[in-house]
């Protein structure tokens, strides 16, 4: 089976590769930010000084959501780079996510070891994704009780709610009733990784009666291989570039004071967590130096970071993963996609966070029944929360629902979340996508399926 993401470059051209790859995502971050701060200047200027004419011709120039209504004329040169970038990523979400997991299933030829690392996975996720809620929970409710989320003066006309759902449903619709549903709708992913587990399991057991369909997973793998190489080191840079500058033009000044408590106190666990969660969790778990994790995962949590996006995140996750901490391709393969659709820690963090910032603000009281229940309803809703921009805030609903939150101030702080929750959103990513790969070096490290010197060099 070739190697996913394997270029044959040769190993020292493929550090250099790396290392060249951090250094543009880390400027292109760095001149985005730069470069945005000075447009929300540009912004906050033109507005106060009575030509927000003006500022709407820039706008809709180079930021506007084109696909939104009322900007049918812009031309929204920022941010169709940028989509462009996130739906090339997007479009072999599903294949990849498919042909990865049916591949690692096929080559794990003893069933035992299939059901234990299975479990394993599992059993990290839920770990990981648990401690994240009990620290948010935490944080949450001093932070509650000192009333830090009360008396909240703010917009909340900026955004709309959504429809509630039983978060029990992610259960039934696991399992799809058709498979041209699942395969044609990225917020699905769930549906293709029990699908591709069935098939991987099925042809382990058929072994040589199934030969076409393992080459033509094996050839679509390559394929990927080669389009997210063009895509990711080509024309990522310049397109986390234009993400961040619009992310800043876009949300400006104006969406950052709301609650600024919910706003740091958040950012504050999940940088927590980020930082030295995981470095934590790595060292506890495998007994290794957190150190060349945390180098080496770096440009993927920038590159989280940038897209918002579990789903185009995969790719690089995958390739970091293998090629340099040294998970085996069978682990790697399974635990990432996997985690991509149900490790959701970030996410947890912001919901949880959120639920008690609008509890705070709507008058709810804090019990340990409705902390409780705001924790598990995080670990299901978290688990469904499918892995695209701004996802999470979404599905915050079916949490608040859960939990009776549903008073008219309630909905109405839940539209602000929706309005303030981009920047949050962003290092959400991150956090899911440094969970993901550290449960891949727990798991193939207690397998024996972890080059430990590859996962060590780091020059």
């Amino acid at each position: 089976m070739q190697r996913l993401f394997f270029y044959e470059k040769g190993e020292s051209n493929m550090k250099k590769s790396s290392k060249k790859l951090t250094v543009k995502m880390l400027g292109a971050l760095g001149c985005g930010l730069i470069v945005g701060l000075l447009v929300i200047f540009l912004r906050e200027t033109l507005i106060k000084g009575n030509q927000a004419e003006l500022w709407n011709t820039i706008n809709n120039l180079l930021f506007a959501d084109i696909s939104a209504e009322g900007n049918e004329k812009a031309i929204g040169i920022f941010y169709i780079v940028g989509q462009l970038f996130i739906r090339a990523l997007q479009v072999v979400i599903i294949p990849m996510v498919f042909t990865s997991i049916v591949l690692a299933m096929i080559h794990i030829s003893d069933t035992k070891k299939l059901g234990r690392i299975s479990g394993k996975t599992i059993g990290y996720f839920m770990l990981t994704t648990t401690c994240a809620i009990v620290i948010a929970a935490l944080v949450g409710v001093v932070a509650y009780n000192a009333g830090a989320f009360t008396n909240s003066t703010v917009d909340l006309t900026q955004a709309t709610g959504t429809a509630a759902k039983n978060p029990l449903m992610i259960v039934i619709n696991a399992v799809p009733n058709n498979i041209t549903t699942a395969f044609g709708n990225n917020g699905a992913v769930l549906a293709v990784v029990v699908s591709a587990a069935m098939v991987g399991i099925c042809i382990n057991r058929l072994q040589d009666k199934v030969t076409i369909l393992v080459k033509l997973c094996e050839e679509i793998s390559v394929i990927i291989t080669a389009f997210l190489d063009i895509v990711i080191n080509h024309f990522g840079p310049i397109a986390i570039f234009c993400l961040i500058v619009r992310t800043c033009a876009s949300y400006g000044v104006t969406h950052l004071q709301p609650a600024i408590a919910y706003v740091l106190l958040t950012v504050c666990i999940l940088l927590l967590v980020l930082v030295i969660g995981y470095a934590l969790f790595i060292k506890l778990s495998t007994g290794l130096s957190p150190i060349p994790f945390v180098k080496k995962i770096f440009k993927v949590a920038l590159f989280g970071f940038s897209t918002s996006s579990s789903a185009a995140t995969l790719p690089l996750n995958m390739r970091t993963t293998i090629e340099e901490l040294g998970v085996h391709e069978e682990i790697a393969s399974f635990v990432l996609p996997l985690g991509m659709t149900v490790n959701m820690d970030g996410t947890a963090i912001m919901q949880v966070i959120a639920t008690i910032f609008i509890a705070g603000c709507a008058g709810y009281p804090m019990t340990l029944t409705s902390i409780l229940t705001i924790g598990f309803l995080a670990i299901v809703a978290s688990v469904g929360t499918p892995a695209a921009p701004g996802a999470g805030a979404v599905i915050l609903f079916t949490i608040l629902s859960g939990v009776g939150f549903n008073n008219e101030l309630a909905l109405m702080t839940y539209t602000l979340i929706l309005a303030i929750n981009r920047p949050i959103e962003m290092l959400v990513t991150s956090l899911n996508v440094v969970g993901d790969s550290a449960c891949a070096i727990a798991v193939a490290k207690s397998e024996g399926a972890l080059d430990v010197e590859a996962y060590k060099k780091y020059n």
